[in-house]
């Protein structure tokens, strides 16, 4: 072994050089960065809660970076297609994703062909925060979540519910529901919350399932109910409206559509730094505090490796619940 010191010793001094060349290169890019407009691609359609927390958090990047924040909107594949695209896109800071957990945490889970692995192929910037799940019931439906339940036990797929797609977040919540408490509702997936309300509304299903900051408006006009929230206490947003656990006599029945920012695998270490520095300010700002509280939404404080251990943890939570219920994308 003694023969081959020299020559390792030698490959280590040349790593380090060429790591110590490569470091100008990459604090020159952090410098520059941003040098043309943001992309940020969100996944699913134009009007549901991630779309509407996506372009204010949009707003808010797009002031303390100094650079246009573009939004748009890759829908389709419960994630997959808009993910797909910023796994491709160059690495570089200025293609980012944000997504929920259907994209982020649960992919992987649900298909056995994916077309990303989300551990691979993309860094967390942050976890920005989120809206608890509700299940919201036209004027057709029972009026509270136990006569629900009970209908839906007595007369199993009679009852419809909608869901902004297969495989997301909220359509897991509810299949979560159905397996805990015994019911059956039949499932209506809709390409996003923005085609599933006109649906509620119009009777083509009796319930659905999505975001407080989403569902809120309905509610209150009193063209729809919400029945429960899937939170640890009653919000004060929506005070009438019980926590599942209140309703149904569960405990711990809690859901939260999170959303997360992700850049491509390969984005410089010093840019992902910035993005969360810069990410951090715009959650603080209290302008953007208040659109947040109105929407139901709720910012969240996190650093890229506390990000990243969340979508672990979140994985890692509903894991036994996709395989309970066999939901699968394939």
């Amino acid at each position: 072994m003694t023969a081959y010191r020299p020559a390792l010793s030698s490959l280590l001094t040349l790593f380090g050089l060429l790591g110590t060349l490569c470091l100008p290169a990459t604090n020159a890019m952090a410098q520059s960065f941003p040098n043309k407009s943001i992309r940020l691609v969100v996944p699913f359609p134009p009007g549901g809660p991630t779309d509407i927390f996506a372009r204010q958090y949009a707003n808010g990047l797009s002031k303390v970076l100094g650079q246009n924040v573009v939004v748009d909107n890759k829908a389709g594949a419960s994630g997959a297609i808009g993910s797909v695209e910023v796994k491709r896109a160059t690495a570089d800071g200025h293609t980012l994703l944000f997504g929920t957990a259907s994209n982020l945490a649960l992919y992987n889970l649900m298909t056995s062909t994916p077309q990303y692995d989300y551990a691979k192929d993309f860094i967390t910037v942050a976890v920005v925060g989120g809206s608890a799940v509700v299940l919201m019931a036209n004027k057709s439906a029972p009026q509270t979540l136990r006569a629900l339940i009970d209908q839906a036990k007595a007369q199993p797929n009679v009852l419809r519910y909608g869901s902004p797609g297969l495989g997301t977040y909220l359509h897991l919540s509810m299949e979560r529901l159905q397996y805990e408490t015994g019911s059956k509702l039949e499932h209506i997936p809709y390409k996003g919350s923005g085609q599933a309300k006109p649906a509620l509304l119009g009777n083509q299903v009796e319930t659905m399932v999505d975001a407080l900051g989403s569902a809120l408006p309905l509610h209150q006009s009193g063209q729809a109910r919400i029945l429960a929230i899937a939170s640890a206490r009653r919000s004060p947003l929506a005070p009438d409206v019980p926590t599942f656990d209140e309703a149904l006599g569960t405990k711990g029945f809690e859901a939260v559509l999170w959303n997360g920012v992700a850049a491509p695998a390969g984005t410089p270490r010093a840019v992902i730094e910035q993005l969360s520095a810069a990410t951090a300010r715009v959650l603080k700002d209290p302008a953007m505090v208040k659109q947040l509280n109105e929407l139901a939404m709720e910012a969240n404080d996190s650093t890229p490796a506390s990000a990243a251990e969340y979508v672990r943890a979140q994985t890692a939570k509903w894991k036994p619940v996709i395989d309970a219920t066999g939901m699968k994308l394939d």
